[in-house]
């Protein structure tokens, strides 16, 4: 299966980790090492970079409306003044 590991080595890995991490700590475990692994492989591959790109420009994008917002409300109020 996994270049000659096969199902009863797999279980007896599985329950070796099982007693010595109790079955709460099992989940964290493996989110945490999802996520390391999925952050080596977007490192590797720059898709990061250009996901953190996009967001500082949405971010650019919001505080350029909220600033239009601002002058269309202070022109507005001017007129009604």
């Amino acid at each position: 299966m996994f270049g000659g590991i096969g199902i009863p080595e797999l279980l007896l890995i599985f329950g070796i980790l099982l007693l010595l991490f109790g079955a709460k700590k099992l989940p964290e475990i493996g989110k945490g090492l999802g996520e390391g692994i999925r952050s080596f492989k977007n490192s590797l591959s720059g898709e990061e970079e250009e996901k953190e790109e996009k967001v500082v420009k949405t971010k650019e994008i919001e505080s350029e409306i909220k600033e239009e917002k601002k002058v269309e409300t202070t022109e507005k109020e001017k007129a009604e003044a």
